[in-house]
């Protein structure tokens, strides 16, 4: 039992070839040393994809949805398909190996490899999560950001990869450290025709009149596998679950609203652009109970 847990993989697609062929199917690896080459296209180009997946004592959440996700975002970038099954055993492997934790993560992150190496690059990282506690029962501030594109631009420009989890995070961080300087935890995208989209980091859930609202997921916006979770958990205490277009106005006229993400669960928000808004505790602490306790 370790801290953190780094293991790479010797094949992360069986449609490319082993990094040695001699060697298992992943190694333990010293996290904190050298392992990927200099050249490596997820370096220089953010050419991969990622995920990353909560760790309940020592269990793996929503494994299956975030797996499906991985595969679908590397489809997204012509990535060789992932190895479902070698990534299953790794993550199962280096969430066996962490010191016991209440709550941990594993980072999966698959890249293009060294160019004309035609080999991918793998690897599982888990550690334990920062105290959450905060976020989920005091509330975040958000801003609005314009994140440049109309609602429909995934279906106008599918080169633009929106709905991948990529490596290319580099807006996100930006857009992240705005919110810093406005005095917020958070930011909130919205297309430039006026549509609600994502966090920097999560989801958007809102409840309005009883039911539980998220913008659709056709609008280059990632599809979330807590939102998902959130929504079985909306179902199973018969609320109304929506997938819709939102507008500014719908986000202001919501009873209460939530970024909803790995990691953090469900945060409610406080205030928005500066305004205050109501929060529903009670929900949140079901909602991450239920998020904290459902199976792989």
């Amino acid at each position: 039992m370790t801290e953190t847990v780094l293991a790479i993989l010797n094949q992360p697609s069986r449609d490319a070839a082993p990094h040695d062929p001699d060697a298992d199917a992943f190694w333990f690896a010293a996290p904190l040393e050298e392992h990927v080459q200099v050249q490596d296209l997820g370096v220089i180009r953010g050419d991969g994809v990622f995920e990353t997946i909560t760790v309940v004592d020592g269990r793996p959440q929503a494994l299956e949805p975030h797996l499906a996700r991985f595969e679908r975002s590397a489809r997204m970038l012509d990535l060789p398909v992932p190895d479902a099954a070698a990534w299953r055993r790794t993550i199962e492997a280096v969430c066996a190996e962490l010191d016991p934790v209440r709550e941990g993560f594993v980072k999966t992150v698959y890249t293009r490899g060294v160019e004309g190496a035609d080999r991918p690059t793998g690897w599982a990282y888990a550690a334990p999560s920062g105290d959450q506690t905060p976020a989920r029962t005091e509330g975040i501030s958000v801003v609005t950001l314009d994140r440049g594109y109309r609602h429909d631009v995934e279906r106008t420009s599918p080169w633009l990869l929106q709905g991948a989890k990529t490596l290319s995070y580099a807006v996100n961080m930006a857009a992240l450290r705005e919110a810093g300087r406005r005095g917020a935890d958070d930011a909130l995208f919205v297309s430039t025709d006026g549509y609600v989209l994502e966090g920097t980091r999560a989801n958007l859930v809102m409840s309005v009149g009883g039911r539980l609202v998220t913008p659709r997921t056709d609008i280059g916006i990632l599809a979330g596998t807590t939102q998902a979770d959130v929504f079985r958990f909306a179902e199973d205490a018969g609320m109304d679950t929506s997938y819709e277009l939102v507008t500014l106005a719908d986000l202001e006229s919501a009873d209460a609203l939530w970024l909803v993400s790995s990691v953090r669960q469900a945060a409610p928000l406080r205030s928005v652009n500066g305004v205050t808004r109501a929060m529903d505790l009670p929900l949140t602490e079901r909602i991450n109970e239920f998020l904290l306790s459902r199976e792989a």
